[in-house]
């Protein structure tokens, strides 16, 4: 198959298309920077022209992660660079693949998990999840992500592409052992003995093992029956403190110290992040993907983080 990856210099974006271009596909990432890698690499600049629109002409998928991250503070001018990067590219792309005389016949498009309700008392799905933005008690800083992920949404929704089939992937974490990524930022809280409790503990990760994420993609792809929203996560969400604990005993860590909701949103501010990522609740399960009968390599978090605690500490190993 011919894939281009629109935003896939990031770590979700390196994952697949390793693994993409180690199946024998024919793997274009468009990113911002140029970059050498073991496939081709085209310049995204975000205008409707330059050499990435003859990337999508002829090719057979279009998986769009393009967004500035949201791993910053949500000053006046992050919020709309984060808004922004995202609506407006995908609307841009839309025009192009609406536009080509050989259409890619799928596009999947990255939105998040995030666009659900902060909840402890029952899990989101697709068919009863509960979408945010009306909690009670919660910053604003929270309802601006889940505007982010509606509009997200929205763009790629009002694109008209009667010739390519659209699924909007409300993806989890996508945990992977590679330099830089959220589980190595995970870990490294664990190894230096902080991977205790954060705030009351009880709000739950939603997660994905990079190997399901994988499937799931090529699920996606293959399955002409899917469009619109499918959650990418794993069937069993955690709370924190059991995330952290299961994390810390597959490392072989002996404790790990705790940190009040006031600690949590002072280290937010010292690393320059938000609280969010640490203290909502995303208690979200693939509904659609476990109907249409996928099988998840890792479902549970405990045999993730094994397998990734595993293959972390060989890719330290000199070569």
């Amino acid at each position: 198959m011919k894939i281009v990856i629109p935003g896939g210099s990031g770590q979700v974006g390196a994952v697949l298309a390793r693994e993409f271009h180690a199946g024998g596909h024919d793997v274009t990432v468009l990113s911002r920077k140029a970059r050498v890698a073991p496939w081709k690499v085209l310049t995204w600049t975000g205008d409707a022209c330059g050499d990435w629109l003859r990337s999508i002409e002829g090719s057979d998928v279009v998986i769009n992660l393009i967004g500035r991250s949201v791993n910053c503070r949500y000053t006046p001018a992050n919020r709309e660079e984060i808004f922004n990067s995202r609506v407006q590219s995908t609307r841009t792309l839309g025009k192009a693949i609406a536009g080509a005389s050989k259409p890619p016949r799928v596009w999947l498009q990255a939105s998040t998990a995030t666009i659900y309700a902060h909840r402890y008392d029952a899990a989101n799905d697709e068919f009863t999840g509960i979408l945010g933005g009306n909690e009670a008690n919660v910053p604003s800083a929270w309802r601006f992500s889940i505007d982010v992920a509606k509009a997200w949404e929205q763009a790629a929704n009002e694109c008209e592409t009667p010739h390519t089939r659209k699924v909007l992937m409300r993806s989890a974490i996508t945990l992977s052992p590679d330099s830089g990524g959220i589980f190595d930022t995970l870990l490294r809280l664990v190894r230096f003995g902080l991977g205790g409790k954060a705030g009351d503990g009880r709000q739950y990760v939603s997660w994905i093992h990079e190997a399901d994420f994988c499937r799931a993609v090529h699920w996606l792809i293959d399955r002409d029956n899917i469009s619109g929203p499918v959650n990418l996560a794993s069937p069993f969400p955690v709370p924190y403190i059991e995330f952290q604990r299961i994390l810390r005993n597959a490392w072989g860590a002996p404790f790990g110290l705790p940190a009040t909701r006031w600690m949590v949103e002072l280290g937010a501010r010292l690393l320059r992040s938000e609280s969010e990522l640490v203290l909502k609740s995303r208690r979200v399960v693939p509904g659609r993907l476990l109907e249409d009968g996928f099988r998840f390599a890792y479902p549970m978090w405990s045999d993730a983080a094994r397998d990734l605690c595993e293959r972390w500490r060989l890719s330290q190993r000199p070569a």
